[in-house]
């Protein structure tokens, strides 16, 4: 599940003009008079129906006729009024607190509670309930309220006040952030088939944009024996009623009901062990055919959660023909708080017009979603459409954001926002750069800061690498972009001065066109293991140089992209004359013991000899790859396809051509990988591996850039990638022969530690890494990593093994940005 948004229903396939509907609305409240938010009103026997509002207050339109009406909440008892509608009615209706009786049962002392039964046959039947429809379509009414409730005045030295008041919130920096309705045409074939179209949406403050709810991100099934919300848990979510429920939750019987001559048992659900990725609250089950009713679930902070301190699941259930029940609402609340802020809202989905025996002749279900062009609807359009009505604050908040939307289209308004955040900042000319932007021509020029293109390295001494770049956003929607970047580089020890310019121009709406040519100075492993930052430092402060480089002058081309579905391909073309470069610095800031400069030459650290001739090179590359997968979603602006179940497949090509532009080199790599991230293993965490192998099928001319390179580490320091190894040299094993590499990580996302007092607070996860390498002269190599990791910081140990006895073992600290 993802977050976003919901709320009732009506969608009459297309564009339909209700000119002869009749209204009929009122207020639900209970016993009390005070509201019922989003109860429940249906025509019995059908799937039409709405819900209020959050004020109880509610209209549906029906054409003039006889009806029995059904108000229903759960928790309260059902009521029922016939209507003979000849014109609009206002019905008022007041539920009462549901009463549920205690039938006699005998329990003896230590006896176990009458809902243990219950849900065994629950249990039982979650199979048959899970795939009693194979397929069904229906109209999904989507609405989403976001709201902040506290905010800080300032933060960081981020003027929140300011930021809040230009968003539209009160001068206490409360209000609506979000508000936004859809209604979508949805379509599903059992197990995972998908189609849904969204109709209509409107986004208060957007005038010109498309609303990106979801039914699928609204879609909950506790007949699944769990549910995987990614980013609201690291651990999948045991449902009350799946196959091992009874290990993870107390059962306790609170009485029975009847309603529509069904006989409902409520039962309160309570986790065995507070800390487990279980629910609370009740769940109501039918007697005799032991199915789910309706749900009132929360989760809180104590099962780990993320981003949210409790989240409230409500979803009722109602007969669309005599055999099947289908959802007919489902609701989710949140609260939570972080650093000062406090937020809190819904998401609320009706579901009405059921099919269960749908014709998907014309329905393509590699499309998962549909938005056209014409989606956003004005306010006339919803003054007649919306099935539920707008809150006094709902309204107020539409007028508001969409005057200030207006406003901030204007160029007059664009100009005044960039005029006050362009003003040039001698922080930003020294270290973080300077961005002058126009928002109003959606470009952007980037100048970089001076101290943060300065770098230290043995080949150049100090130096500075200056960029500037211009970007120029094309497609909003996939945020691809015009992008125009140039740098100038100098060596203030080896007086070398270098600079180099390119492009990525997108062609059409799959494919980027890439330039770029000049001369720089370049690692020599292609995987760029070490940053040049980190480097500097190590440098400097530890007289450690493991960044090795040479000079390339050069001019390359490439296009790259989506041929179609899960098929990606690209091509690059490079000329390039590289040089050998040698030391020409030993300056540090300090002299650490034992610790002394090495050569630039990787493979002879002792002497400072060139590790090969100035050459020339004509190379093209070509990789493809497939992923199986063919499914996307469509907008107004073009597709966006979605990652794949499956691995993905590449093969790799490079040739080395002599004799072309007086290239001197002559080879031939021919390579393959088979790669997954993010297996889902359920209650065990997430699986990730890369496996890959090439061999050079001709080497006749080569140099040691042209080599098989891999992603080494040899610093405390790294960036966590797939395909990278903990403890690898960074250029001693490149191979200009045939190679196997393998790596493997698990994360338990808090399998372990979650049963661990104190520490199940962390939220921590554990890494195990498995990688290898074999090559003609490296044989096999092995690394075996243990870890844990808060957020996207991670503390590992690591232990390599090669050729027997040689072991090597490190402590190392990986961030991921």
């Amino acid at each position: 599940m993802k977050f976003t948004l919901l709320s009732i229903l009506l969608l009459i396939s297309g564009v339909r003009v209700f000119s002869q509907q009749l209204n009929i609305n009122g207020k639900i409240t209970d016993e009390h008079n005070k509201p019922i938010p989003f109860a429940s009103i249906y025509v019995k026997n059908t799937s039409k129906g709405t819900s209020a509002n959050s004020e109880g207050v509610y209209q549906l339109q029906l054409s003039a006729g006889n009806y029995e009406l059904q108000y229903k909440a759960v928790g309260y008892g059902q009521q029922s009024r016939q209507v003979n509608l000849t014109g609009n009615q206002v019905i008022n209706i007041s539920l009462q607190t549901e009463t549920y009786q205690l039938k006699a049962v005998a329990i003896h002392a230590g006896g176990e509670d009458p809902a243990y039964a219950i849900i065994r046959k629950a249990i039982k039947k979650r199979k048959t309930y899970l795939n009693e429809v194979k397929a069904y379509t229906c109209d999904i009414y989507i609405k989403g309220l976001q709201k902040l409730l506290a905010a800080p005045k300032k933060i960081l030295g981020f003027d929140v006040q300011k930021a809040t008041n230009e968003a539209g919130l009160d001068s206490n920096r409360r209000g609506i952030v979000y508000l936004s309705e859809s209604e979508s045409k949805y379509s599903f074939i059992r197990p995972n088939k998908v189609h849904e179209v969204q109709v209509s949406s409107k986004v208060s403050g957007q005038n010109r944009a498309f609303s990106f709810n979801r039914a699928s991100d609204m879609a909950v099934n506790f007949y699944e024996n769990f549910e995987t919300w990614e980013g609201l848990s690291n651990r999948p979510l045991v449902s009350p009623i799946a196959d091992n429920a009874l290990f993870y939750y107390n059962y306790k019987w609170m009485g029975i009901s009847v309603e529509n001559g069904e006989t409902i048992n409520k039962i309160q659900v309570t986790p065995k062990r507070a800390h487990d990725p279980c629910f609370e609250g009740y769940i109501y089950i039918l007697d005799d055919s032991w199915r789910l009713s309706a749900l009132q679930l929360f989760i809180t902070k104590k099962a780990n959660i993320n981003l949210v301190d409790t989240l409230k699941v409500n979803q009722q259930f109602y007969p669309v023909n005599n055999t099947a029940w289908m959802p007919a609402s489902v609701k989710f609340e949140f609260t939570g708080g972080l650093l000062g802020f406090k937020v809190g809202g819904y998401y609320i989905s009706i579901y009405k017009n059921y099919d269960l025996e749908p014709s998907f002749a014309k329905t393509n279900f590699a499309e998962v979603l549909r938005i056209d062009k014409g989606t956003q609807k004005d306010s006339t359009y919803w003054n007649q459409q919306r099935p539920i009505p707008l809150t006094g604050e709902e309204k107020t908040d539409y007028i508001n954001k969409d005057k200030l939307a207006r406003k901030r289209e204007s160029k007059q308004y664009l100009d005044s926002l960039d005029k006050a955040n362009n003003e040039i900042k001698p922080l930003g000319i020294l270290l973080t750069g300077v961005d002058v932007r126009n928002r109003y021509k959606k470009e952007t020029w980037h100048y970089d800061g001076l101290l943060g293109s300065a770098l230290y390295n043995t080949v150049e001494g100090f130096a500075i690498n200056y960029g500037i770049s211009y970007r120029k956003l094309i497609d909003t929607l996939n945020h691809r972009s015009l992008l125009l970047d140039g740098h100038v580089r100098y060596g203030f020890s080896n007086h070398l001065l270098n600079g180099n310019a390119g492009a990525a121009i997108p062609v059409g709406q799959r494919f980027t066109l890439g330039i770029r040519g000049g001369s720089d100075i370049t690692d020599l492993n292609n995987q760029q293991p070490v940053s040049t930052l980190v480097n500097s430092l190590y440098s400097l402060f530890e007289r450690q140089n493991y960044q090795k480089l040479y000079q390339k002058q050069f001019v390359s081309a490439s296009l790259s992209g989506r041929v179609v579905g899960g098929w990606l391909a690209g091509a690059t073309v490079e000329w390039a004359n590289r040089k050998s470069l040698s030391n020409t610095s030993t300056y540090s800031f300090f002299s650490p013991q034992n610790h002394q400069f090495t050569s630039n030459n990787p493979l002879n650290p002792a002497q400072d000899s060139p590790l090969f001739p100035e050459n020339q090179s004509f190379k093209i590359a070509l990789r493809t790859s497939y992923d199986f997968s063919d499914q996307y979603e469509t907008y107004p602006s073009g597709r966006r396809y979605l990652p794949s179940k499956y691995p993905t497949i590449g093969i790799n090509y490079t040739k080395g051509i002599k004799n072309v532009l007086g290239s001197d080199v002559d080879y031939d790599l021919l390579s393959a990988d088979i790669s997954k991230s993010d297996i889902d293993m359920g209650f065990y965490g997430k699986t990730s591996f890369f496996v890959g192998a090439g061999k050079f099928l001709n080497a006749n001319k080569l140099y040691f850039p042209d080599y098989k390179h891999f992603d080494g580490n040899q610093l405390l320091a790294y960036t966590p990638g797939i395909n990278r190894f903990l403890l690898l040299d960074y250029y001693n094993f490149s191979t200009p022969d045939k190679y196997a590499e393998g790596h493997l990580e698990h994360n338990f996302m808090g399998f372990i530690t979650n049963k661990i007092p104190l520490i199940r607070k962390l939220k921590l996860q554990e890494i195990v890494d498995v990688n290898y390498l074999y090559t003609p002269t490296l044989k096999n190599y092995t690394e075996l990593g243990f870890g844990l990791q808060y957020l996207n910081i991670r503390l590992m140990y690591g232990k390599s093994f090669n050729s027997g006895s040689n072991t090597n073992s490190a402590i190392r600290l990986g961030v991921s940005f």
